[in-house]
């Protein structure tokens, strides 16, 4: 692929996961200081179709780079994808039969997926190469494939920026009741 179009596609997704980032952060404070009330109320009512939407396209962007681009995930991004593959169709399921209840079957797997590239971004930024959890032997970290916006966007990145917008979601559906 021409390294131009993944230029454009890297700005592409790095704007949308600081987007996330943003959305995910003001749905935050504003559950904590009990303020944005439409904001909330919006997540609350629509957050399956939202769900359903960054799970799928962090699934689909992940296939993208991997098959269609060339960046072969390495052994440690391949555990979040177990964790993140399943969601698009659990979210959709449940869109489709507007089952609002599915916080309880998704919120284990955002939890791990969360926490697995929580761990890989710290080691991935602040770490030692030789420190990564998959050497540069062969498909790596370590490689650095992405990086926009002065280094902040990279590959654990974009999963991060997909698994902290599905917590929050998830987060802010069961906490903002319909009384608030």
């Amino acid at each position: 692929m021409n390294p131009e179009v993944i230029h454009y596609l890297n700005l592409f997704l790095g704007a949308g996961a600081i987007a996330l980032q943003v959305f995910a952060l003001l749905a935050l404070l504003f559950l904590v200081f009990k303020k944005g009330n439409i904001f909330l109320r919006f997540i609350r009512d629509n957050f399956l179709i939202i769900g359903f939407l960054i799970s799928l396209t962090s699934s689909l962007f992940s296939l993208v780079y991997s098959d269609i681009i060339g960046f072969l995930p390495c052994a440690f991004c391949w555990y979040q994808r177990i964790f993140m593959f399943p969601l698009p169709f659990i979210f959709g399921a449940a869109l489709l039969s507007k089952d609002r209840k599915i916080i309880k079957y998704t919120l284990p797997l955002v939890i791990v997926g969360f926490v697995l590239s929580v761990y890989q971004n710290f080691i991935y930024y602040f770490g030692d190469s030789s420190e990564l959890p998959c050497d540069a032997s062969g498909v790596s970290c370590y490689q650095k494939l992405v990086s926009e916006f002065g280094g902040y966007i990279s590959i654990p990145m974009l999963a991060f920026s997909g698994f902290f917008a599905l917590l929050v979601l998830l987060v802010v559906a069961y906490f903002y009741k319909r009384d608030n």
